[in-house]
């Protein structure tokens, strides 16, 4: 499948011109125009080239670190924690966490429980810090 890199350019221009950056706090999932990455980087999708990502800490009104949520569920993964938000399975990809810019929020779908976000600040925090080994290719 051919990735749509200029129709992905054309929309960041028109995000990169909002005057103004919705209101967002910590432990909310918002749909988050990611866009179209390279490799293996998560892709958005939809014309907004958006997906779920969870707002894990605010810089300020403008940068955020979030991490993209998906619908697959790999149990005992890693870099895969499930969550259950909204009745619905679904898994913090950790090894995707980015700085974003607020501009690419677009919609709030609501606000993960505190234990379950404990559970995925806990996570970050592991791989980060290096409790894992670091993969050896």
């Amino acid at each position: 499948m051919e990735k749509k890199f200029e129709d992905w350019s054309n929309l960041k221009k028109k995000l990169d011109s909002h005057q103004k950056s919705p209101s967002f706090e910590e432990r909310e999932i918002w749909w988050c125009s990611i866009g179209i990455n390279v490799g293996h980087e998560e892709n958005g999708k939809s014309d907004l080239f958006s997906r779920p990502v969870l707002v894990v800490r605010k810089f300020n009104r403008h940068m955020f670190l979030g991490v993209p949520l998906t619908s697959k569920i790999k149990e005992h993964h890693k870099f895969y924690h499930k969550i259950n938000f909204k009745d619905k399975e679904q898994s913090v990809m950790i090894s995707q966490i980015i700085v974003w810019e607020s501009k690419r929020l677009t919609r709030m779908k609501g606000k993960l429980s505190a234990e379950q976000f404990g559970e995925v600040r806990n996570l970050l925090s592991e791989m980060i810090l290096g409790k894992y080994p670091t993969p050896h290719f």
